[in-house]
Formats: C-alpha cells, structure tokens, sequence
C-alpha cells in the first residue's frame, strides 16, 4: 500500500466536507491529509486527499465518490505527472544567537518566508513538497519547535491534463 492522491470537484456548500470524509470514515481509512478550497466559480470547491491504499480500494474510493449527489468529477492523479504543494507555518525557539541564525540559515535554504522575529522565537513560512517540508523540520527539530501548523498537501497534474 502506497499513498495515493485523489482530487475531485464538489458543490461549495454545508455538509459536503462531512459527506466525504464520513465516506473514508466508515470504509475504514484514515485521511492522511485534505486541502479544500473554492474554484474560480465560488459555487464548487476542489478537495485533495491522500490517503494510504492499494489500487483496487482506490478505484472502490473513487466508484463511490462518484456516487455522491454533492461530487461533480473526481480523479486519481497519476504520482508521475502530478506536482504536490503543501505550506508549513512554523515558529522555532531562538533565544540563543547560535540557534536564531541556524534557524535563518535552513528557513533561506528551503527559500521561505520570515513572517515574525520576537527576543526569543521566529516564524516562518515554508512551502514545498511534503517530504522536503519532514526534512526540513528533522533540520530544525534540535533548535526547538515551538509551534508548527500544516495546511494539507494540494496537487494538480502537470500539463494539458486537468480534473
């Protein structure tokens, strides 16, 4: 069983969110991750989950999503043409210089953002894919984590293909 990517464009509107993921819920799988959010027609949302499954439960999770009255068109992305994004908020403890400058040195590294600098703590925000972003907090795990907060892996296919 390998993590699989499913992208799929619903109603924008209550209960939608709760629908699916009670779907997942009661066929047993945990959402490893879900990033939902509003197309350019606020009336439809595009949701991304990934979950841990073989292919014939995958295609049973797709057959069913389908089914539902709030999915418009759901689609498994192909691992090989697709691009996987994900935002990391994390604040990091450097009260202690060495550590303040560590922490500059691997937030510029993974090119993100500095959004606050206080006496003792810095914040920052770090885009990538997922397992650069596991990386980078492995880096930055000996400085002191104070805070982290992850978005949810989103993800589109490259090229002409699209949902």
């Amino acid at each position: 069983m390998t993590i699989q990517t499913i992208s799929f464009i619903v109603e924008n509107k209550a209960g939608v969110l709760f629908n699916v993921t009670n779907l997942f819920r009661r066929r047993g799988f945990n959402i490893e991750s879900i990033a939902v959010g509003a197309m350019e027609d606020p009336s439809y949302a595009r949701m991304t989950i990934h979950i841990v499954a073989d292919a014939k439960t995958l295609n049973q999770m797709v057959e069913q999503l389908s089914k539902m009255v709030e999915v418009i068109k759901v689609k498994r992305l192909d691992p090989l043409r697709t691009i996987s994004r994900e935002l990391l908020m994390v604040k990091l403890s450097t009260s202690d210089p060495l550590a303040r400058e560590d922490a500059l040195r691997h937030i510029n590294n993974q090119h993100g953002l500095v959004l606050d600098i206080d006496d003792d703590s810095i914040m920052a925000e770090i885009t990538g894919d997922p397992d650069e972003l596991d990386k980078f907090l492995e880096y930055v795990k000996s400085i002191g984590i104070v805070e982290m907060s992850r978005t949810g892996i989103t993800a589109l296919e490259k090229g002409r293909l699209k949902l």
